[in-house]
C-alpha cells in the first residue's frame, strides 16, 4: 500500500483529521491500513495482554510487555514502503531457540530492555520504520485477561473462570464477561498509558474494532482511566463490527450480540456510528435497534475483501469510514 493521500475529511482549522484506533492483532492492522488512506494523524492504542506465541515466550522469559500486537500496529502504519515492515514481520524458522520469533518482536524486546519506557521505545521504532502516525500501549504494564465462561461443565449454567488471552480466545465454552488484572501488581487495577488517555481525549474520531471482541476490543473499556476517556471524549465514536463470529470467544454471536456485549461492559459508553458488512448482517433491523441503544446510526457497506469474506478490505473500509465520519461530524 502506498502512502495515504490527503482526505477531504479534516479536523479543526483544516488540519488533518485526528483519529485514534483501539484494538490489537489483525483487526487493528486492517483498521490502521484503512485509516492511512484517510489521514496522516493516526494513533494506535494497542492491547498488551497477549500470552501466546512469540509474544508470550518473550513476556514470560523477560517480564516485558508482549510486543506482537505493537509490532503489527507499527507495520500497518509503515505501509509497504522500504524494507523494515517486511523485516519486522519476518519469522525465524527451524527448531532452535529463535524458531517462531518475529524479528520485530526481538527488536522491540531489546529496545524495552535498553530504554525501558515503552512509549519512547515505540517512538524510536516508528522513526526507524518511517511510520506516519503513532503507536501506544493501552497500559505500560503487561495485563492478564480473566473470563467468566459457561458451557464447560455438565451443567451448562455453571460458571468457570479461565485466565490468559489464548485460553479465552480458544475456549469451547461461552464467554460471558471479562476482567483485566495487572500482571506485576495484582492488587491494583490496570493503569492506563497516560499518552493513550490524552490521545483519546484529544481525538476527532475514536474507533473500536474490528478484532477479537473479548481479547482485543473490550479490554480497552476495562482500564479505568481509558474507560473514562472513551466515555467523556468529544470525539466521534465509531464501532467497526467483525465480518464473521470467531471460533471460541464469539462462536454463535450475531452482529447485534457484539453490541449487546459492548453495552454490558461499558453501559455509559455512547457511540455515533456502527459499521458492518452488508452481507454479514442477516437481520438489519435487529442490528439497527442494537446500535440505537448505544446512540449510533448503522452503516451497512460492502467492506469484505473479495477473495476473503472473513477479512476487511482496507480500501472499502476506508471509504465506509469516510462516509460515516463525514455524516457524524455534520450533525
Amino acid at each position: 500500500m502506498t502512502a495515504a493521500p490527503h482526505s477531504e475529511v479534516t479536523g479543526a482549522a483544516g488540519r488533518p483529521l485526528r483519529v485514534v484506533a483501539l484494538g490489537g492483532g489483525r483487526g487493528l492492522h486492517v483498521t490502521l491500513s484503512a485509516l492511512r488512506l484517510i489521514t496522516d494523524d493516526v494513533t494506535a492504542v494497542v492491547t498488551v495482554a497477549d500470552d501466546g506465541g512469540s509474544s508470550g515466550r518473550l513476556r514470560r522469559e523477560l517480564g516485558l510487555l508482549p510486543p506482537g500486537d505493537l509490532r503489527k500496529a507499527l507495520t500497518a502504519l509503515a505501509g509497504d514502503d522500504g524494507p523494515w515492515p517486511r523485516v519486522f514481520e519476518h519469522r525465524f524458522g527451524g527448531t532452535g531457540a529463535l524458531a517462531g520469533h518475529a524479528i520485530g518482536n526481538l527488536v522491540l524486546a531489546g529496545l524495552l530492555e535498553v530504554i525501558g519506557d515503552p512509549v519512547e521505545v515505540l517512538a524510536q521504532a516508528a522513526k526507524l520504520m518511517g511510520v506516519t502516525g503513532r503507536v501506544l500501549p493501552m497500559s505500560t504494564d503487561p495485563l492478564d485477561i480473566e473470563a467468566e465462561v459457561t458451557g464447560l461443565e455438565e451443567d451448562p449454567d455453571t460458571v468457570r473462570r479461565i485466565r490468559g488471552q489464548v485460553a479465552v480466545a480458544t475456549t469451547p465454552g461461552r464467554v460471558r464477561r471479562i476482567r483485566l488484572h495487572n500482571t506485576n501488581r495484582k492488587t491494583e487495577p490496570p493503569a492506563a498509558c497516560p499518552q493513550a488517555v490524552a490521545a483519546v481525549r484529544g481525538a476527532d474520531v475514536v474507533l473500536l474494532g474490528p478484532g477479537s471482541w473479548f481479547t482485543s476490543v473490550l479490554p480497552h473499556l476495562l482500564v479505568p482511566e481509558l474507560h473514562e476517556a472513551l466515555v467523556d471524549t468529544a470525539a466521534a465514536r465509531v464501532v467497526v463490527l467483525n465480518l464473521v463470529p470467531q471460533p471460541g470467544e464469539t462462536a454463535g454471536f450475531s452482529p447485534e450480540r457484539h453490541l449487546d456485549v459492548l453495552c454490558e461492559h461499558a453501559p455509559r459508553l455512547r457511540v455515533d456510528a456502527v459499521i458492518a458488512d452488508a452481507d454479514s448482517v442477516p437481520t438489519p433491523d435487529r442490528l439497527r435497534r442494537a446500535a440505537s441503544v448505544l446512540g449510533a446510526d448503522m452503516w451497512l457497506d460492502s467492506v469484505a475483501a473479495p477473495a476473503r469474506p472473513d477479512r476487511h478490505d482496507p480500501v472499502a473500509l476506508a471509504a465506509s469510514l469516510r462516509r460515516a465520519i463525514t455524516s457524524v461530524r455534520a450533525r
